[in-house]
């Protein structure tokens, strides 16, 4: 019987996180060590690499997410070794897993088989605590808030147009929608008020985009919480917490050093998801990548149609980045999912199946080479019952395109299995042909950047919203947000806003059902269809198999 994610990981030879920096030629003196396997990275030493050259970044989106799974860590993890294996100084970026996921549905988030980053149960669970931080710095503005109402509201705050959710990393549907401040007039005034989960707080996507501590408290007391009786925004600086705020933060927004089973370096630094926030890992761990190797490879959350769109159109923008490749992660499993088969059917062959669901990652290529501008790989991760016929299909059907589409069994074999994924990326690297682009500018007006997204990546024929809704959007236009990219947040399962439709739906219509402003990280939220920013867990949730046992070991963790 083969060996489990955690097995494998338990059984890594990890080298001192001091030998992983030696590495990159960081200075022990600018490690903040978390034990022997871990570490944050000064920023003081950041600083110090300014004036170097970048490397390559290479970015590993996917096709759209089915219950099969893509493994799109999995192969980030896997192209990092590989480029290593073959002589190129390379390292890879993450993003941090949330424990909601984590113990609800989708179970760990540091690869699989092979190619994992260890320690994998610590990168897991707490890791160094930056998701707490996060959620501290959130929930301080949010108990100031009413602090300020309940002490005799000096700023006039309107509490009936409050805006901003506590927060808890953790999936609790209980929490979405409450009333607060019950009690009496010492507990406040009530109110209706809910919880986000982390990874969709303003204060992540902001410890995301920042680029440094002076840039992290601006942005931080630029968060808008709400407006008073004339509508006028209420900042977070008017509360005075934003220092505090970075305060809890300080330390958090150093990059954490890690490596992988093959002992090569990794940065795994913030969490957004891509459904519901920008879904990339932090600027600061990017940026600080580039100026250590010759090659990046970091990862943008679900398909091509979300995170990808949101790594160029907000992490490339705001971060001046400008990725050099992209490999777009499929599974013959996946494709036949997007094709009509049901789950329990997805290891038998099924040719007719495969077939129509590739134009799913049909679509996702042709955003990524003519919305982005990009050069792609597609990598098959590979799976053991993968048949001859359905990767001859595959290759045949995307053929025509011009597209690499190279097997990869990297679950397997480490760096190994991803060698020729690794040689075709360096390929179109070195021919140069990138001529990347943003699907919509900066001075085109909100409303028409979604239905840019809408109509463009998403197959859609157009955007809808009610008269409240549209109104929002106008309000932000005046009030001078009109250049700030917009962030959609809405079902990773379809093109579409409804998780039934598989393949490539086109001809829907895109509903924004509701909008916020993160005036701090500087997009648009749109939200469509029934996307929660507070999910829920499922009937069997992961955490009912994660134990530990009598000698103190982690079982269950994916």
């Amino acid at each position: 019987m083969p060996l489990s994610d955690i097995e494998i990981a338990q059984q890594a030879k990890m080298l001192r996180v001091t030998r992983i920096a030696e590495k990159l030629g960081i200075p022990e003196d600018h490690l903040v060590p978390y034990g022997h396997h871990k570490a944050k990275v000064s920023l003081e030493y950041v600083d110090t690499l300014k004036g170097k050259k970048d490397g390559k970044l290479i970015l590993v989106t996917a096709i759209s997410p089915t219950p099969a799974g893509e493994g799109k860590t999995t192969t980030t993890v896997g192209l990092g070794d590989a480029l290593n294996r073959i002589g190129k100084k390379a390292m890879i970026c993450l993003r941090e897993p949330s424990l909601g996921p984590v113990f609800g549905m989708k179970g760990g988030a540091a690869g699989g088989g092979y190619a994992q980053v260890v320690p994998m149960e610590d990168i897991n669970l707490h890791f160094t605590g930056d998701f707490n931080a996060i959620a501290l710095a959130n929930n301080l503005l949010a108990a100031a808030l009413d602090n300020h109402i309940h002490h005799g509201n000096e700023l006039g705050i309107d509490v009936r147009r409050i805006t901003w959710k506590r927060v808890m990393d953790m999936n609790d549907r209980a929490l979405r929608e409450i009333t607060a401040s019950l009690g009496g007039p010492g507990n406040g005034y009530p109110r209706q008020d809910g919880f986000d989960i982390v990874v969709a707080s303003e204060v992540m996507a902001i410890f995301c985009l920042a680029t440094s501590l002076k840039d992290l408290k601006t942005r931080l007391g630029n968060i808008v919480v709400g407006y008073t009786r004339e509508q006028k925004p209420v900042r977070a600086k008017d509360l005075k917490v934003h220092g505090a705020m970075t305060v809890l933060l300080k330390d958090a927004i150093q990059p954490n050093l890690v490596q992988t089973l093959e002992n090569n370096p990794a940065f795994i630094h913030g969490g957004p998801f891509a459904n519901i926030a920008h879904g990339c890992n932090s600027v600061i761990a990017t940026r600080t990548a580039l100026k250590l190797v010759d090659y990046v490879v970091t990862e943008a959350g679900f398909g091509a149609d979300l995170g990808a769109e949101k790594f160029v159109d907000i992490k490339c923008r705001k971060a001046g980045l400008r990725p050099d490749a992209v490999v777009i992660v499929a599974t013959i499993r996946a494709l036949k999912y997007h094709g009509g088969v049901d789950v329990k059917e997805l290891n038998k062959e099924n040719l007719p199946a495969l077939e129509k669901g590739v134009a799913n990652l049909e679509r996702h290529v042709a955003n990524v080479c003519d919305h982005y501008g990009l050069p792609c790989v597609v990598a098959i991760n590979h799976f053991t019952f993968d048949t001859q016929a359905e990767i001859d299909l595959l290759k045949k059907k995307m053929a025509p395109g011009g597209v690499p589409v190279i097997t990869a069994r990297h679950w397997a074999e480490g760096g190994k299995g991803a060698e020729e994924v690794a040689k075709a990326v360096i390929g179109i690297v070195e021919k140069g042909a990138n001529s990347f682009k943003f699907v919509y500018e900066d001075s085109v007006p909100l409303w028409d950047k979604v239905k840019a997204i809408a109509t463009r990546i998403y197959g859609a024929s157009d955007v809808t919203a009610d008269a409240k809704v549209r109104a929002q959007v106008k309000k932000l236009q005046e009030e001078g947000y009109g250049s700030y990219p917009v962030c959609v947040a809405k079902t990773q399962y379809s093109f579409s806003t409804d998780p039934r439709l598989r393949g490539a739906p086109s001809g829907h219509v895109l509903n924004v059902r509701e909008v916020r402003l993160a005036a701090g990280a500087e997009f648009i939220v749109m939200v469509c269809g029934d996307i929660l920013t507070m999910p829920g867990l499922p009937k069997v949730p992961s955490a009912e198999k994660i134990d530990l046992t009598d000698e103190g070991k982690v079982v269950g963790l994916f």
